[in-house]
């Protein structure tokens, strides 16, 4: 399939893929993280069309869709490459972890297409997030729900 004609996640997949391979990649410390980029964007995908998801909580589930495909962000991917998703994840994580405490924790399992658990990828990387994007960084993302 030609890139033009893949969509959004596909493009996703295919980048940290191929960065994990470069030297770059495989040594950068966030590596294990920004492989479930294309992961969590799926997971906010099916979420927000999930019946078992509150309207408002669909709300933040699209803010957080749009800050992965927005190409206007605090870690710009087009200038940092797939490094530039460690803010879209940490972001993702914040909005699943509030998702969660509103929703049966099942739901969003049912909806998970990645391999590790879940629940336990959205804690990991909220136990990170200072760390992956910086204070401040992660200061600014979390305003983003107001």
């Amino acid at each position: 399939m030609e890139p033009h004609q893949q969509d959004f996640y596909q493009n996703m997949r295919k980048k940290i893929k191929n960065w994990l391979k470069s030297k770059n990649g495989s040594q950068n410390k966030w590596a294990e993280y920004i492989l479930l980029a294309p992961d969590f964007f799926h997971l906010l995908c099916k979420l927000v069309i999930d019946k078992d998801v509150l309207v408002s909580d669909k709300a933040k589930l699209m803010g957080a869709i749009a800050y992965f495909i927005s190409p206007i962000e605090i870690i710009p991917e087009a200038l940092v490459g797939p490094v530039g998703y460690v803010d879209d994840l940490a972001l993702a994580a914040y909005v699943l972890n509030s998702i969660i405490k509103n929703t049966d924790p099942e739901v969003v399992k049912k909806n998970w297409a990645g391999e590790r658990d879940v629940l336990e990828a959205i804690q990991s990387i909220l136990s990170v997030a200072d760390q992956m994007v910086g204070s401040n960084l992660w200061k600014k993302l979390k305003s983003l729900k107001h």
